[in-house]
C-alpha cells in the first residue's frame, strides 16, 4: 500500500521554485539592487588634534602621499647634474612604509615630528629645485628630516649614533645630510602650528579609509561640532 501523501506534500509536489516572471517589476528591482549594493568600506574616526593621533595611523597616511609622489617624479628622465646628496645608487629594498614605520618605532617620532617632515618636503622642494621626492631620495631624506625635526623641536632625542643605527647608514653620512639639509632650508625648521593642522587634514583628505571626527568629507566642520578649521594649506605636489 502507498504511504499516505498529507495535502501540504500534494501542494509541494506541484510548486515550483519561481522565476523572475512570478516577480512584479519593483520586486525585481529590489531583489538585484540588493545583490548589487557594494558594501560599505570601514573608515577609521581619527582625532580633530594631530597631537593625539596615533603614531601608526600617521605613518599610512604620510606613506600613501609618499608613494603619490615616489610614482609621478621616477616617470621623469635622472640627469646626471640633478643628483643630490640624497640620491642613492638604487632604490633600497625595504618599502616606503615599512621605513617610516621603523623610524617612527625606534626612534619614537610624534605626530608633530611626523607632520614637520612632511612640511620639509615643500620647503626643501621650493628652496632646492634640484631634488625631488622619489624612490631613489626617499629613504635619506626621510631619516634625516627625522633628525633635524627630532632635534630641533622635541625637548629630548636620540644621538646621532641611534638615528644612524635605526635608519641604516653611517653616522658621518647622517652628520653631512644633516647640515646640507640645513643649509638647504636656510635653517628655519620650526613650522607654525596652523600649518602642520593644514598638513594634517591635506593628509587625511587624500587617503582612503579614514576620516577626521567633526570633520565631513568634503572639509567643512559638522554643524555644532566643535573640530579643526578647513584645510587651505599647501599640498605637497
Amino acid at each position: 500500500m502507498p504511504a499516505p501523501t498529507s495535502g501540504s506534500n500534494k501542494r509541494n509536489s506541484h510548486q515550483s521554485d519561481p522565476t523572475p516572471a512570478d516577480y512584479d517589476g519593483a520586486d525585481l528591482e529590489r531583489s538585484q539592487s540588493k545583490r548589487l549594493r557594494p558594501s560599505k568600506p570601514d573608515v577609521k574616526m581619527l582625532p580633530t588634534q594631530y597631537e593625539l593621533a596615533d603614531p601608526r595611523d600617521m605613518v599610512v597616511l604620510i606613506s600613501s602621499m609618499l608613494m603619490e609622489l615616489i610614482r609621478f617624479n621616477d616617470k621623469i628622465p635622472l640627469h646626471q647634474g640633478r643628483l643630490t646628496r640624497f640620491h642613492s645608487r638604487s632604490p633600497p629594498r625595504i618599502s616606503v612604509q615599512d621605513y617610516l614605520q621603523r623610524l617612527t618605532t625606534h626612534a619614537t617620532l610624534s605626530p608633530p615630528i611626523l607632520l614637520s617632515m612632511v612640511y620639509y618636503i615643500d620647503r626643501l622642494c621650493a628652496l632646492y629645485p634640484a631634488f625631488t621626492v622619489s624612490s631613489l631620495t626617499i629613504h635619506r631624506f626621510l631619516i634625516t628630516s627625522a633628525t633635524v625635526a627630532s632635534k630641533g623641536l622635541s625637548d629630548s632625542f636620540w644621538t646621532n649614533k641611534t638615528y644612524a643605527r635605526v635608519g641604516g647608514i653611517g653616522m658621518t653620512e647622517l652628520a653631512m645630510l644633516e647640515l646640507d639639509f640645513l643649509f638647504r632650508v636656510e635653517w628655519r625648521i620650526v613650522p607654525q602650528p596652523e600649518v602642520l593642522v593644514d598638513y594634517y587634514q591635506s593628509l587625511v583628505d587624500r587617503c582612503d579609509g579614514f576620516e577626521i571626527e567633526g570633520i565631513c568629507q568634503n572639509g567643512s566642520a559638522k554643524a555644532g561640532v566643535t573640530g579643526i578649521a578647513p584645510a587651505a594649506g599647501p599640498v605637497p605636489t
